[in-house]
């Protein structure tokens, strides 16, 4: 049944790509699809681009581990603050904007916004290098799900979901990745929602579920903290909740969602629809996810008395954080529904990994290759080398993919942290203010990906002080690569108004006239 129910789904996700090959032409069709998709269309893509097996295997994992039912939290935060103001502050001026620079990429736009042909260069390899380790994490938390349910090695499922990604992407572009986001996004629904009620269900009802684990101490966690609103660590909790929340925000791959998008009504509509989506599917993952306790145990003993998955140490000698949801799972649906799960998992990371790997095949070709080109590219040779640039991706992130010692949390968290501290405040602020200047754009991108990358480097290597126990526990914060993310957006947003008030716009009047031409043109459209 498991492999019947696999294989229709492929079938369907190629026959799309095959359908919308015909349909893609130009480097707007491949990279925007004309832009011309509804809010329907867009909103599922940005949802399911937001929402992958990072989210339902990775983060609803560990998170609701550590935090209990209070995990549900980040959900509604990546509902309201990553779904909802997204699309009602920046959807309409990114659409807008990005159309009179006539910009495709998020380097495009900082390039003509900004008047730098450095920052489009430094803006698109910070987009390459650092889409990778999300785009490993997705192929991470996939593979897991698999090999608990089929049974398949894990470099396997990396490499057969990375050749059906490249398949139906380099057919299809972004057309093709819209439609399939729209079906899988209607699996994800009735997922993840069933899902929610068997995990629940399965521990005899909300009442009983949440008093059991209410019961439930451990290192760190005290009775009465994993059924609370707040859980047991409210400050890593809020840290957690801005980087997933706020980092979309300055994401490449959900942004460029605005810029294909037909018009200011479908931008309303498709805020709804977005929110709703998020509601379901981000707050029904981080729930279940609250659960993992009651159907699985760290201690060998405990598991075996009380008839829990055992969850085993990784190579590091930590907690298999991503092995949590798979035994949950295991455990608590029938045969049948794993079935409908693992396409729902699938649906959420092909959708993620297809839009990771455009957005890089188009920054790379048009914000790196095509400068430097001698001659003038036609649209067919620039969507060409895109498809070339997709494969190219996919293996480099195959490579990485393959050491599964890697958590997928700290994966996303180094990618979302570089990315959306170098380009959120920039990109945001660029739409609304005519006195943002280059050199504050410069200091976001530095500091956005220097705070990642010092972190990454210091707490790799152990260079922190253990000596106390207010250090110990200050390390459990700062070591953190969620925190240092949502510190890197954080000062971001505080450092880019600074350097603009004490540096000058080189081109005042050009920057005035992008501005208010985006204000007008939004006037007449309301």
């Amino acid at each position: 049944m498991l492999y019947v129910i696999l294989a229709v789904y492929l079938l369907v996700m190629l026959g799309i790509g095959v359908y919308c090959r015909r349909k893609t032409s130009s480097v707007s069709d491949f990279v925007l699809g004309g832009r011309s998709l509804g809010g329907w269309f867009t909103a599922f893509a940005y949802g399911t681009s937001y929402f992958s097996a990072v989210v339902f295997i990775g983060y609803a994992g560990q998170f609701g581990w550590s935090y209990g039912v209070s995990a549900a939290w980040i959900g509604i935060g990546n509902a309201v603050l990553g779904s909802m103001l997204a699309w009602m502050i920046l959807g309409k001026r990114t659409r807008i904007m990005s159309k009179q620079l006539n910009a495709s990429t998020m380097p495009e736009f900082f390039e003509k916004r900004y008047n730098s042909k450095s920052l489009k260069i430094v803006s698109a390899v910070i987009v390459f290098v650092f889409l990778i380790p999300y785009t490993a994490s997705v192929y991470n938390g996939l593979s897991r799900l698999f090999a608990m349910a089929f049974n398949i090695p894990y470099s396997v499922c990396i490499i057969a979901m990375a050749v059906l990604t490249a398949a139906y992407v380099i057919l299809g572009g972004y057309k093709a990745t819209a439609i399939n986001d729209f079906v899988q996004g209607i699996i994800m629904l009735i997922g993840i929602a069933a899902v929610v009620i068997c995990v629940i269900g399965g521990k005899g009802g909300w009442s009983a579920a949440t008093a059991a684990l209410g019961e439930i101490t451990d290192k760190g966690v005290e009775a009465g903290t994993l059924n609370s609103l707040f859980g047991p660590d409210p400050i890593n909790l809020f840290g957690v909740i801005i980087l997933t929340s706020l980092g979309t925000w300055g994401l490449p791959q959900m942004v460029q969602k605005f810029y294909a998008i037909k018009d200011n009504k479908a931008i309303t509509r498709g805020t709804i629809i977005s929110t709703f989506f998020a509601v379901v599917v981000a707050g029904g993952s981080y729930l279940m996810g609250g659960f993992g306790r009651l159907y699985g145990s760290a201690d060998a003993d405990t598991a075996a008395a009380t008839g829990r998955a055992f969850i085993e140490k990784g190579a590091n000698g930590k907690l298999a954080f991503d092995s949590i949801v798979p035994a949950m799972l295991k455990a608590a649906l029938p045969e049948f529904l794993i079935g409908i799960v693992v396409v729902l998992v699938l649906s959420a990371s092909m959708s993620t990994l297809s839009s990771l790997v455009l957005t890089s095949s188009s920054t790379l070709t048009i914000d790196l290759i095509k400068p430097f080109m001698k001659n003038e590219m036609t649209e067919k040779k620039q969507v060409l080398i895109m498809r070339v640039f997709i494969a190219v991706f996919l293996l480099v992130s195959v490579i990485i993919a393959l050491n599964p010692n890697a958590y997928i949390t700290t994966l996303m968290s180094i990618s979302w942290g570089a990315l959306a501290g170098a380009f959120l405040a920039p990109f945001m602020y660029g739409l609304f203010s005519k006195k943002v200047t280059k050199a504050a754009v410069w200091t976001s991108f530095v500091s956005g990906v220097g705070i990642t990358v010092v972190h990454m480097v210091i707490f790799s290597l152990g260079f922190f002080p253990e000596a106390t126990k207010a250090a110990a526990s200050l390390k459990l914060n700062m070591a953190s690569p969620i925190n240092a993310g949502a510190i890197a957006m954080i000062f971001g947003l505080i450092i880019v108004p600074i350097v603009s008030a004490v540096t000058k716009v080189e081109d005042p009047e050009r920057a005035s006239e992008i501005v208010e031409n985006c204000k007008k043109e939004l006037s007449a459209e309301n």
